[in-house]
């Protein structure tokens, strides 16, 4: 789905009004799950990556960054995700030579190129299947409203321009769960960007929180100057967009598509034709360039990006705190 405009931060109006009732009822069936589920422990060293907004805080490159450091201390570290919009049920082990997007969503493929992925529904199914195959440390990635994994550790990953939207919950708003209960279980909170939101004086100081940014890796055909037609179907669109103008590039023409969504051949043709015809480079992000067509992605650039943490030695140091106390 499309992060709808009146999830922004300050607005909410009649929509959310109405779609109050349908929150409480989400709410009140999440709280149910989570008050009769005994979490279960994996065996090892559980590390939890996850928001507690819809979409679009930057978690996956958060979770390739903490994968990458604890491949860098030795650790046989493994990623177990639900694989959205995936359809094997799992536990199975992600192999990008293999399997497609329709196999085990997106965000699973993109991480599995950089270390061990399982798939699951059941993540504790998926916990068990990579311990089984050799894990010594876990990253549950966006696992951190499901109860029925024991967690050593968890971080919520926020945007700092969008924060915590209009403060509702889902669907009237994009908050996954109320946001005191959430911060009460988390141990961290990972400010990505700037705080536009004053998401400071939300969090409050019972609660450590580390800052980030995350960083364009633009391709030579985005240098300042050239110009782009961009497509984007992730949470907040308008984050890749915005990234692109900091960068100098020329944006002639902005397409926003629903998040996770599997493009047809249809769609890229027509985003290729438009590109020509404004003689403009076609460019997206590196979550959506999984999910275009073999046939078509020869003719897109990709706005891939790392994290910067501000205490540059923060993926180690949690790490190793997960270890020592896990």
């Amino acid at each position: 789905m499309k992060t709808p405009d009146f999830w922004q931060k300050d607005k909410g109006g009649w929509k959310a009004c109405l779609l109050t009732p349908v929150a409480l009822l989400y709410a009140a069936g999440a709280g149910l799950r989570s008050w009769s589920t005994k979490p279960i422990h994996a065996g090892v060293p559980v590390l939890c990556v996850g928001n507690v907004t819809a979409g679009g805080t930057g978690k996956t490159p958060v979770v390739i960054a903490l994968v990458r450091a604890a491949r860098s201390m030795g650790i046989r570290v493994a990623v177990v995700s639900r694989g959205y919009g995936g359809r094997l049920e799992g536990p199975v082990k992600v192999d990008v030579a293999r399997h497609q997007v329709s196999d085990v969503g997106d965000e699973p493929l993109l991480i599995a190129a950089h270390g061990e992925t399982w798939v699951a529904k059941n993540r504790v199914a998926g916990a068990r299947a990579a311990v089984a195959d050799g894990a010594d440390f876990i990253i549950l990635d966006d696992g951190f409203q499901n109860p029925t994994l024991h967690k050593d550790f968890s971080i919520i990953v926020v945007d700092g321009m969008f924060g915590f939207g209009n403060g509702r919950r889902f669907p009237a708003g994009p908050l996954r769960e109320a946001l005191p209960a959430a911060i009460r279980r988390a141990d961290l909170i990972l400010l990505m960007g700037r705080d536009d939101a004053g998401l400071t004086d939300s969090i409050g100081k019972d609660i450590p929180v580390e800052r980030a940014a995350l960083r364009p890796k633009a391709p030579e055909s985005l240098a300042p100057g050239m110009k782009c037609v961009a497509f984007a179907g992730i949470g907040l669109p308008q984050k890749f967009f915005s990234t692109l103008r900091s960068l100098g590039v020329i944006v002639l023409a902005e397409h926003s598509f629903p998040d996770h969504f599997m493009y047809a051949r249809g769609d890229l043709e027509r985003l290729i034709s438009e590109a020509r015809s404004l003689e403009a480079t076609l460019v997206t992000t590196a979550k959506d360039y999984v999910r275009l067509p073999a046939e078509a992605a020869r003719e897109v650039a990709v706005l891939e990006v790392d994290v910067d943490f501000e205490n540059l030695d923060l993926p180690k140091r949690l790490i190793a705190q997960v270890l020592n106390h896990g």
